[in-house]
């Protein structure tokens, strides 16, 4: 596949995601380099929703490591239970803040984000990394978001 995305804006979310994911999908087929594949899965996310923050945080251990992703710089080392990131890891289960400021315990790697969404990707029942998408508006994300990005996260976890 060529390195440059297919985006129609004018499309709504659910057909963008739509759109996306095979894109992503053919980028990232064939290649073995998990680095690479989740690197491209960051900017293909962020060229095509804008969003103000897109990564992946992977199991280490006790503690999530800043991996590959797309906007400004990042906290590098979260806790189990800690924050969204951790929470969702120690949930196993995608997390849907509509205001980071409401959420206890919450992170403030930037000050900026308003509304955060976390996806944990699973291996064989277990938690190998979450995918953490931040905006800097408050209830950006939706069941859309949630719907896609979890096929997404389905789709990552073979690259662990």
């Amino acid at each position: 596949m060529a390195e440059d995305l297919l985006i129609d804006r004018s499309l709504s979310k659910a057909q963008q995601y739509q759109g996306l994911l095979p894109q992503i999908e053919a980028l990232t087929t064939g290649e073995p380099d998990q680095v690479a594949n989740l690197a491209n899965a960051m900017a293909a996310l962020r060229e095509a929703f804008g969003f103000f923050w897109v990564g992946v945080y992977v199991v280490k251990g006790e503690e999530l490591v800043l991996g590959p992703f797309q906007g400004p710089v990042a906290c590098t080392r979260i806790r189990r239970g800690k924050g969204v990131c951790g929470a969702a890891w120690a949930e196993a289960r995608t997390l849907l803040v509509p205001d980071v400021e409401q959420f206890p315990g919450h992170i403030a790697c930037s000050s900026l984000s308003k509304s955060e969404i976390v996806v944990p990707i699973l291996k064989d029942g277990a938690v190998v990394a979450v995918l953490d998408v931040d905006s800097d508006q408050l209830a950006d994300f939706d069941q859309t978001d949630q719907q896609y990005l979890e096929q997404l996260c389905q789709r990552m976890a073979a690259w662990f």
